[in-house]
């Protein structure tokens, strides 16, 4: 316990120093949220450059000899020079740039340092945007008294120990996994000083351990010794990858198996990208630095990083009530343009179904994405677990991009669990948040079920809030949630429920149009008005003598009236679509007349005059529907004899002329997480609320009689 006591104390120094630089130099130059530009890329500098002093020669040898033999591809010998996943063919190590006396000569000495490191290391470089800052350092004479405080002996970055003059350690070394801490510990600084939305790029570690567990625990026992792919859409700075790597190396030891790992992964934001490859850069993982892909141009959802590429265990947290437009616009620009096989699949028949989301929100998208990558030639089949807001679970209609990814996932039995998180567990908001976790390798005894566990009072608070977070999962929070999904069972805290309860027909109610006119000479006068101002007038003529035959007043039967205009027009005075819109300007709609016919127009036909059957389906003669009157219902997959059964029930009792189109019928799905949970609260007895109220008003009254006047 003294050791590790012993080196957590040497990090958290290490940070605190890294830290301090930030004002001892750049106060007055940059203001105190771009700190973070200089010091995080000049950590990642100055350890790659500490762990490259032994191998300099042997690199700067190399690189002379490839030269000379005209070799192209040097990137492979010059790392196996290196012995690193990186190096530097530059003349200097960044000690060497102490001495530079001339800001000048340093700021072209420290350029020439930059354009010396890998490929990989240049990738960090420019998404750091540190070439940026340059400048201004330089011109403030800040660049020598920078580099003198990241090379200063007080501090070692080196995995090798400082030896004082006796031979005694002076600073022990600096192992990769100790490296990583500092660093994760200054990002960790740096978003809450800044309050970066604060944690906006990256999820809180508690989060993360629960969402390892969720998609390794179950399975633990059936991990066999080999490799295993880890892949995370929406990065960040690669926590839930680390955290997963350590999760899943730690759960196959503990059963004597041995694992080995290759993390990949995709981020937008360039600095966020930067760090997650700086930071396994600085662990030691340099293969698994080279699987991440990012910066700007490299969304997940617009340029899919690994297309042909399938995951054994995937986690994210992917950006939700944010716009995707910019990628929508680079796939095409219109939603029904999309083509990627990752959104529009063949599912129940339909070779072009559309998960295609809203443009304002593509979290669902990621988890599409995701879906898309499980293996499927494998026992094991894939886990996944991502984080979502309250909005996955309900939101689009039937049809839609995010019902059909319901749907989608659900109907091919992917969804094992749903897990509700406490409220404020994030870093930059406090809205509800839940862990959705699928598998394509479900158990037995889960098959066609998806459970529903609420955790959302499993928690301890936080002595110091951080951002928005007010509390945090505790080692035995984790541990209740696991044992609920483990059990699997119903409990006050976990519900489990058949996949097609979360299903239902979107059926549209249809009512038809009834129209009635009126034929009284004032409102024939009215009709003659509007007829002149659309040079119709002949047309009010036929009116007046179909109000003849009628016998004027006010006529029930719309499709009665316009065949007696049609008869009684005057030759050549045809009743075209415009002059059947005229018509219906003398109409008001009546709910005793007749159903308009869809035949109206062929004024010389016949036609049927039956009326609306009882029945929801729709009757032979085709009606003009009202839009007015249109609804929609919801009628669950699991309604006892189906829609008609359903709108026999709840509809036609109040309407006995709905009907509805069965080729109209669309399938949703839709999640209500609260319901299921939801405690009613009994009334109190109302002896028992009287009783407190004259209580109080007796432990009171003495508060009345300092008011009154004396006497009273």
């Amino acid at each position: 316990m003294r050791k590790y006591s012993a080196v957590q104390e040497q990090l958290t120094w290490i940070a605190g120093f890294l830290w301090r630089v930030a004002d001892d130099v750049l106060r007055d130059l940059f203001s105190s949220g771009d700190y973070r530009k200089v010091v995080l890329p000049m950590t990642v500098l100055r350890r790659l450059d500490a762990v490259l002093v032994d191998t300099k020669e042997a690199v700067l040898k190399q690189k002379k000899t490839l030269d000379e033999a005209g070799i192209v591809e040097q990137d492979g010998p010059l790392r196996a020079a290196a012995g690193r996943a990186f190096y530097n063919t530059s003349a200097f190590t960044m000690s060497d740039l102490r001495a530079v006396g001339s800001a000048q000569q340093l700021r072209a000495d420290l350029e020439a340092y930059l354009d010396g490191f890998s490929p990989n290391v240049q990738d960090i470089i420019e998404n750091f945007k540190f070439r940026n800052q340059i400048p201004t350092l330089s011109d403030a004479d800040a660049l020598g008294g920078l580099i003198e405080k990241f090379t200063s002996p007080d501090i070692n970055l080196s995995p090798e120990p400082v030896l004082a003059d006796d031979g005694s350690i002076r600073h022990p070394g600096l192992d990769n996994h100790g490296m990583g801490t500092v660093f994760e510990e200054l990002v960790r600084r740096f978003n809450e000083e800044t309050n970066e939305k604060a944690g906006e790029h990256w999820t809180p570690r508690d989060a993360v351990k629960l969402m390892a567990n969720l998609i390794f625990r179950p399975v633990a026992d059936r991990i066999e010794s080999g490799t295993y792919l880890l892949y995370d859409g929406a990065c960040g700075t690669g926590g839930m990858l680390t955290v997963a790597e350590e999760t899943l190396q730690k759960l196959a030891a503990d059963r004597g198996k041995q694992v080995s790992t290759h993390l990949y992964g995709q981020e937008i934001n360039p600095e966020t990208y930067a760090i997650c490859k700086a930071d396994l850069l600085l662990k030691g993982q340099g293969e698994e630095a080279d699987n991440i892909v990012g910066g700007a141009k490299h969304s997940t959802l617009s340029a899919d990083a690994f297309p042909d590429k399938q995951f054994d265990f995937m986690l994210s947290n992917p950006p939700y009530g944010k716009s995707w437009k910019t990628d929508l616009d680079r796939m095409g620009g219109k939603k029904e343009e999309i083509h990627d096989p990752r959104f529009r699949v063949e599912h129940r028949g339909d070779p072009e179904y559309s998960m295609v989301t809203r443009r304002d929100d593509g979290q669902m998208l990621f988890l599409a994405n995701m879906v898309s990558k499980m293996k499927t030639s494998t026992d094991l089949g894939s886990r996944i677990a991502e984080v979502h807001n309250g909005s996955s679970l309900f939101t689009g209609d039937a049809g839609s991009g995010e019902s059909n990814i319901r749907r989608w996932i659900i109907e091919n039995d992917w969804l094992e669990a749903i897990v509700a998180l406490p409220l404020n567990m994030f870093y930059n908001t406090g809205i509800a948040t839940y862990i959705w976790v699928l598998t394509n390798r479900k158990e037995e005894r889960r098959r066609g079920k998806i459970q529903l566990i609420d955790a959302t009072k499993w928690f301890r608070p936080l002595r110091k809030n951080l951002g928005k977070k007010t509390c945090e999962l505790a080692a035995e929070d984790i541990e209740r949630v696991c044992a609920a999904l483990d059990a699997f069972e119903e409990t006050e805290h976990s519900k489990i429920f058949a996949n097609e309860e979360f299903g239902y027909w979107k059926v549209t109610v249809e009512r038809p149009l009834r129209l009635a006119v009126d034929l009284s000479p004032e409102a024939r006068a009215q009709f003659r008005r509007t007829c002149r101002e659309a040079q119709e007038e002949p047309l009010a003529d036929a009116v007046d003598q179909a109000a003849v035959e009628l016998g004027g007043g006010r006529c029930l039967d719309f499709n009665r009236f316009a065949d007696a205009v049609a008869a009684a027009a005057v030759a050549g005075v045809r009743i075209t679509a415009k002059r059947m819109r005229l018509l219906r300007t003398a109409a008001t709609r009546d709910s005793d007349a007749e159903p308009v016919t869809r035949n109206t127009l062929r004024s010389h036909q016949s036609r049927g005059r039956s009326t609306p059957t009882t029945s929801s389906r729709t009757s032979t003669v085709e009606f003009e529907t009202d839009p007015q009157l249109q609804d929609t219902e919801q009628v669950p997959l699991l309604e006892d004899g189906g829609i008609e059964a359903f709108l026999h029930r709840e509809v036609l009792p109040d309407a006995p002329d709905a009907y509805h189109n069965p080729d109209s019928v669309s399938v949703g799905y839709e999640i209500t997480f609260t319901r299921p949970f939801f405690r009613r609260t009994p009334m109190r007895p109302l002896r028992e609320v009287g009783a407190e109220i004259l209580e109080t008003r007796r432990q009171t009254a003495h508060l009345y009689t300092r008011f009154l006047p004396s006497g009273m």
